[in-house]
């Protein structure tokens, strides 16, 4: 099955197969989305086997001291990474994602709204990818959060 093309409802069971058969356990990192991901991913099946858990580090603050995240923007893709990094040791998973944007309406950090960063650490390796989407706060964290478990369901199936 191709995760772009299935609706947003049915993203947690494809991710809890792909997890299950991977052998993988899974953490979230989450700024922008607020903890909506790991609430979610809750739905997929078999959860309590492959989900470790989920932070909400929306404060700078917290993503410094909770997830190590170093000094500097936090729209970037650096924190991004660090974040998903930060999770992975946190909660001792295999695989994580972290999302971290300037949800709107207005920019953050000079960056538009709807430039957002979705991290991930997949066995010590990090990555990010940037998306800039377009439309009211609710509508950002909508694709961010369809963008994030497409993302988890690639990066599943590659492990």
């Amino acid at each position: 099955m191709d995760a772009g093309t299935e609706p947003l409802n049915q993203l947690p069971d494809l991710v809890a197969e792909e997890v299950t058969r991977a052998g993988l356990t899974v953490a979230l990192a989450e700024s922008l989305t607020c903890g909506n991901l790991t609430g979610v991913l809750g739905k997929g099946g078999d959860t309590g086997s492959w989900l470790s858990g989920g932070i909400v580090a929306y404060m700078t603050e917290i993503k410094h001291a909770v997830l190590g995240v170093s000094a500097g923007p936090v729209v970037s893709a650096r924190c991004a990474e660090e974040m998903a990094a930060g999770a992975a040791k946190l909660f001792d998973a295999d695989l994580t994602i972290s999302t971290t944007g300037a949800g709107g309406p207005g920019p953050l950090e000079g960056q538009p709204a709807g430039t957002v960063y979705i991290g991930w650490s997949l066995r010590g390796e990090t990555g990010h990818a940037r998306h800039s989407f377009e439309g009211d706060p609710a509508k950002v964290l909508e694709q961010t959060e369809a963008a994030a478990l497409r993302q988890l369901y690639d990066l599943a199936r590659r492990a």
